[in-house]
């Protein structure tokens, strides 16, 4: 396995376990992901797809925005990113766009998390 595969398993698997606690977190109402792991693992998988392809594109094309809010519009774009996965693929249910964009800020910080940690162990 090379080292992009290696990445992108981590990128799907830190994908599927940020939207199974944001669907912990935000309850049924706001998130919900069919309780089959399935479901979870191709949210994941369709998640990652998009973070890899799409989001770059959207990051480069909202420049400026990002730039004038300090960052900050990346919320909108990680909450893009779930409402898109959600349209896509009907077993993962978001209510609203705040709802997702809740979910992406959890989904960024079990990503940090997660890097954070894989990082000190590798040093």
């Amino acid at each position: 396995m090379n080292n992009a595969t290696g990445r992108f398993l981590l990128r799907w698997f830190v994908c599927g376990l940020g939207l199974w606690i944001a669907a912990l977190i935000l309850g049924g109402s706001r998130l919900t992901v069919q309780s089959s792991l399935l479901v979870l693992i191709v949210s994941g998988l369709l998640l990652a797809i998009l973070n890899t392809v799409i989001k770059p594109l959207v990051v480069i094309l909202s420049l400026p925005a990002i730039l004038f809010s300090l960052g900050l519009f990346m919320i909108v774009i990680n909450g893009l990113m779930v409402l898109l996965v959600s349209k896509l693929y009907a077993s993962l249910q978001v209510e609203n766009f705040g709802a997702a964009m809740l979910a992406g800020m959890i989904i960024g910080f079990v990503n940090y998390l997660v890097t954070t940690i894989l990082d000190r162990r590798s040093s």
